[in-house]
């Protein structure tokens, strides 16, 4: 079957039209889904183990702010409802921001294919499935990877964040908080991570350590921990991920020239092994739109609509000041009009906190194998409204892309839960060759924004030439005539001893500094 055909079920009594013969509950069930404005079509209704095509099931689309769930056990097609979902909002003209973990969604810039299970599928639920291609942008965390690089500055990033990303506990969490703000108040920029080990040195100093007196203080013991913990990141590779040019989360807000809403996938597969990392780097870039983006309130759609994939691995070992601001940035970014759909197994995996504020579930399969999969089961089961379905046995005996849905209506209530055939994506189901992946990122408009990264001369390099160049007012040390040779300096004692700190110290009472306006996560609001 060629890209460009179009699969449409047969004419038949049924699709012209047969509702009233459905049973009674089902009818009660469609109801709650027959939306007079925009809406999402995710598929048909399932009742007593019969697929019924002319129930459709929706989700309106000014809805799509208020959150949502999509979950299931591996295999189940939780990545094609993602892919079925971001297609029809890319055909509303929504952006949308897809994290592809296992690399298999840059298929959504490519046509499908209509095989036989397309073909089965799209017959099932009465869909027209036409072989479509959408406009996709492709990116990777510090270029690592297939993708335009997506970069943070150590600044931006701010404190909270890379303490999650640093494994930090709370005391370690709160002292480099206080870094972040003594830097802050300096004007001191934090452009990658050789910069933070600089300040740190500083303030565990003998010039520096009366610095942070008056803010708490730092204790030499913590700020080894801080900077060996900076010095082991480092030495997995992690310094790629900070510097500049550093990302405008709002690139993601853009349309194709016509109209639809491009897709941005940021590929993770090549960094799918450091789940901290890239897990914690999405909720940068939402934190960083929440505080970019105006409030709109309620719109007719959203401006964009972000899906947090592996959810679990950003609450895993999350101190509570995280978990606070996750759950503060999802209640509050819906006036942004943006949506976020968070995408993992179960239920249980997100704080009841932000689970509360997900309007929207997509449900698929649950395994119930051993005791703490049966209790899984039952508290994702508590999780759902009322319904007419048995829910436990339902949610064990879905098939693959079948699953339990509820959403919110056009007037902000729960609609009834709905055991749902899902529609086929248009798209390829699966990745795009390298080749080809490759070519679309170069030819990105925001490739050559992006690409290279700068290195602009900042406190790592300010100290290293202080260093090399002493001071017109240090009298030089005469010259050793015996003895053993002088010991190098390490890296720390080249820091402290340093002529910029040591005039730093001296007029920092009198420095005006600037002091950067922190978000929920501490993340630093940019200057633009």
């Amino acid at each position: 079957m060629s890209d460009s055909e179009t699969v449409r079920p047969a004419a038949s009594p049924e699709m012209r039209g047969s509702a009233p013969a459905l049973p009674k509950e089902a009818l009660e069930i469609a109801a709650g889904y027959a939306f007079a404005g925009p809406a999402l079509d995710l598929g048909a209704l399932l009742w007593d183990g019969l697929c019924l095509p002319d129930a459709q099931v929706r989700i309106p689309l000014p809805m799509l702010n208020r959150h949502g769930l999509v979950a299931g056990a591996t295999g189940t097609g939780k990545t094609k409802t993602l892919q079925l979902i971001a297609e029809q909002l890319s055909v509303q003209g929504v952006p949308v921001f897809l994290a592809d973990v296992k690399g298999d969604l840059s298929g959504i810039s490519a046509p499908g294919t209509g095989d036989a299970r397309v073909r089965g599928r799209a017959a099932d639920v009465h869909q027209q499935w036409t072989a479509t291609g959408f406009p996709v942008e492709f990116f990777a965390l510090g270029g690592v990877g297939h993708g335009i690089p997506v970069r943070a500055t150590v600044t931006s990033f701010g404190p909270v964040l890379l303490s999650k990303v640093l494994g930090l506990n709370q005391t370690q969490e709160q002292s480099l908080g206080l870094i972040f703000h003594y830097a802050d108040t300096k004007g001191l920029e934090l452009f990658d991570l050789k910069d933070l080990r600089a300040v740190v040195a500083f303030l565990t100093s003998e010039e520096g350590r009366a610095e942070l007196k008056a803010i708490g203080g730092l204790s030499t013991a913590t700020a080894g921990v801080i900077l060996r913990s900076l010095t082991a990141f480092e030495a997995q590779g992690m310094a790629d991920f900070f510097g500049e040019p550093e990302f405008e989360p709002g690139d993601f807000l853009r349309t194709a020239d016509d109209g639809r809403g491009i897709v941005s996938v940021l590929e993770l597969p090549a960094v799918q092994d450091r789940p901290r990392l890239f897990s914690t780097f999405l909720m940068w870039l939402l934190a960083d739109l929440f505080h970019d983006l105006p409030e709109v309130g309620d719109v007719d759609k959203p401006k964009l609509v972000f899906f947090f994939d592996e959810a679990h691995l950003l609450f895993d070992g999350a101190s509570k000041a995280f978990l606070d601001s996750i759950t503060q940035t999802v209640r509050l970014i819906r006036s942004k009009g943006v949506g976020v759909f968070f995408v993992t197994q179960t239920p249980k995996d997100v704080p009841s906190d932000v689970l509360a504020q997900l309007g929207n579930r997509v449900q698929h399969s649950l395994r119930a194998f051993t005791p703490e999969d049966q209790k899984a089961l039952k508290a994702t089961v508590k999780t759902f409204p009322y319904s007419a379905y048995d829910l436990e046995e339902l949610l064990t005996g879905l098939g693959t892309g079948e699953a339990v849905v509820t959403v919110l209506s056009e007037k902000g209530a729960p609609t009834p839960v709905a055991a749902t055939r899902l529609r086929a994506p248009e798209s390829l189901m699966g990745p795009v060759d390298a080749t080809a992946l490759d070519r679309a990122v170069r030819e990105s408009p925001l490739y050559g924004r992006y690409a290279q990264a700068v290195d602009r001369e900042s406190a790592y390099e300010k100290l290293t030439a202080a260093q090399e160049q002493p001071r017109p007012d240090q009298p030089q040390a005469p010259a050793r005539r015996g003895g053993a040779p002088k010991k190098e300096p390490t890296l720390v004692e080249q820091v402290v001893g340093s002529g910029v700190f040591k005039s730093l110290a001296r007029s920092v009472g009198t420095q005006l500094g600037r002091e950067i306006t922190r978000s929920l996560f501490g993340t630093a609001r940019r200057r633009r």
